[in-house]
């Protein structure tokens, strides 16, 4: 939520002042980016823990319990597949950026330590998953 609320004040600072002034804060853009990405892949594990995603069970919803449970256990595993295989290169890509020293380009930020707290985020959001799917997997063997 500081992240946002940063984000738009200082969307809002640079706008004012490019239009009144036009002088627009340097690097305004390059910190909304490193906020964004802090944001979203927090926000990702959040918003799953708190069961926010949207799910579409439109044909779904009319199966038995058990098989809906089935049906669940399987997106489950796949996502958590696709979760697990995105924190495991998120993890690399930090390494690879860490020993590149790449920087931001107008701040000259280093850039690794945003890109690390993404694959963290992905690493949360790949521990949730997993809590949601042995919940599946609880939910069909109950039925």
């Amino acid at each position: 939520m500081v992240c946002l609320a940063v984000m738009m004040l200082l969307m809002a600072a640079d706008v004012f002042l490019r239009y009144v002034f036009d002088k627009p804060i340097t690097g305004s853009y390059e910190l909304i980016q490193f906020m964004m990405a802090i944001t979203v892949s927090l926000g990702l594990a959040y918003c799953g823990l708190e069961k926010g995603h949207v799910t579409i069970d439109v044909l779904t919803s009319h199966f038995p319990e058990r098989i809906q449970a089935i049906i669940d256990s399987i997106v489950g595993f796949l996502g958590l597949l696709v979760a697990a295989v995105m924190t495991w290169q998120g993890c690399i890509y930090v390494l690879t950026i860490g020993e590149s020293h790449l920087l931001s380009s107008v701040l000259r930020i280093p850039v690794y330590p945003f890109v690390a707290i993404v694959a963290f985020g992905m690493a949360l959001y790949t521990i949730v998953l997993v809590l949601h799917l042995l919940e599946f997997i609880a939910k069909g063997m109950h039925r």
